[in-house]
């Protein structure tokens, strides 16, 4: 049993270190637009208090963390130039062994957007039930 679980120690450092990558890569002038923009949306859905599938709900409620996330990394990691994506991951592994990096500024982006979404949302449902 413990074997499982230092494997998936392992996995979730890694899960971790190339989430934090694609948010490098997302800022690096030499990835494509697309890549960006893809790269950006999971890094933000990744690191969002909110989910697609909220956690409470049984089973489904870890189908995103478990399925959508790493399929995301996966096909913006396929976007993003093979220099460009292992210059990033050679930075976040700096960056995780100098300590967790923080970037307060990615955090309010994140909350706003969430914020601007739900205002969007119940604007458009009081127009509907009202």
């Amino acid at each position: 049993m413990s074997a499982l679980m230092a494997n998936l120690k392992e996995r979730a450092g890694r899960l971790k270190t190339e989430t934090y990558a694609l948010y490098l890569v997302a800022q690096d002038p030499r990835t494509p637009w697309l890549a960006k923009v893809i790269a950006a949306a999971v890094v933000a859905y990744a690191f969002s208090p909110i989910d697609l599938i909220p956690d409470f709900i049984p089973v489904l409620g870890y189908l995103d963390d478990l399925l959508i996330v790493p399929a995301g990394i996966a096909l913006a990691i396929r976007m993003v130039p093979e220099p460009v994506m292992a210059e990033a991951r050679e930075r976040a592994r700096a960056g995780f062994a100098e300590g967790r990096p923080v970037n307060r500024s990615a955090a309010v982006v994140v909350v706003i957007t969430w914020v601007v979404g739900l205002c969007v949302i119940l604007a458009i449902a009081w127009k509907v039930f009202s």
